[in-house]
């Protein structure tokens, strides 16, 4: 699977950006898997590329998410 740039995910729906999500964190656990049996990768570099892919994801869904007001309420026999 390629990896994607920021820009290209920008332009993306928020379904693709799902499932490429999934795929990705599915391939993670594919090569993480690989390792704990004792293989080695076939590429380890991808790992790396793989986790920076899921993290640039999960900013871009969060910048799109949004925004809620959040209101603190008073405590009670709290004076200011």
């Amino acid at each position: 699977m390629a990896i994607i740039r920021f820009k290209a995910m920008k332009n993306m729906k928020q379904k693709d950006l799902d499932k490429k999500e999934d795929d990705l964190r599915l391939e993670l656990a594919k090569e993480k898997g690989k390792i704990h049996i004792g293989s080695v990768p076939e590429n380890t570099g991808r790992l790396k590329q793989i986790k920076k892919t899921l993290a640039r994801i999960l900013t871009l869904k969060n910048q799109n998410k949004p925004k809620t007001n959040k209101t603190v309420k008073k405590k009670k026999g709290v004076k200011n």
